[in-house]
């Protein structure tokens, strides 16, 4: 929900802040690469295609990263919201589906070089059952609930048919995780503490045609 509200050291900040601040981290991440040492939010703003005023607004959920007048120093505010966003640690990532879609994302290599590793595959196709993916055994369905306990995952994505999105998503809950990728055109019913991000293609494609004839 987009006024759904997150606690971060006994602060609420806005889910919608939270959002944000990947594409800042990103942005920071090209300014690097470009040579660059310091920036301001205007620059930020330019870039992003959003109000300098929103990007400090924003910043300042978690504190005050630069000086007016000097601007942000970009390796330092780059390693702040890496440590806000817990992404100062590797996570393990659970797999569910191994189809077309399943098997492209194990491939994907920018999971383990923005620190997401996918250490758990499952299927519930026999004839998938036992196959390596990128130097990983997928499990059966039946195997998930408990190889994710055992192995403390948190974040899970699901690229399952719609029929068992939410039967699979349920087991994923039981099983402890807290974050799920969605790819199935569905909306997860799941408990306030599980965060869910849905990946729709087809709804962003619906979305952009309204403009396409404008």
């Amino acid at each position: 929900m987009a006024d759904s509200i997150s606690m971060k050291n006994g602060k609420i900040v806005p889910d919608i802040v939270v959002s944000r601040l990947p594409l800042y981290l990103r942005s920071l991440a090209r300014l690097q690469e470009e040579g660059k040492e310091v920036t301001s939010s205007q620059e930020l703003a330019t870039r992003l295609g959003f109000s300098s005023a929103q990007i400090r607004k924003d910043l300042s959920h978690f504190g005050e990263f630069g000086k007016q007048g000097t601007g942000y120093n970009i390796a330092f505010l780059r390693e702040q919201l890496k440590a806000i966003l817990n992404l100062d640690i590797e996570w393990q990532v659970a797999l569910v589906g191994v189809g077309d879609l399943g098997h492209a994302l194990a491939h994907y290599g920018r999971f383990s070089q923005k620190g997401f590793r996918i250490t758990a595959l499952f299927d519930n196709d026999p004839a998938k059952i036992g196959m390596e993916i990128n130097g990983v055994v997928v499990q059966s369905h039946d195997e998930m609930v408990e190889s994710i306990k055992k192995a403390g995952i948190r974040i899970a994505i699901l690229a399952v048919p719609v029929k068992v999105a939410q039967e699979t998503a349920d087991k994923l809950v039981k099983a402890g995780v807290r974050a799920i990728l969605n790819y199935a055109p569905i909306t997860l019913s799941v408990p306030p503490e599980v965060k869910v991000q849905n990946i729709d293609p087809i709804a962003h494609l619906q979305k952009m045609t309204y403009y396409c004839q404008r």
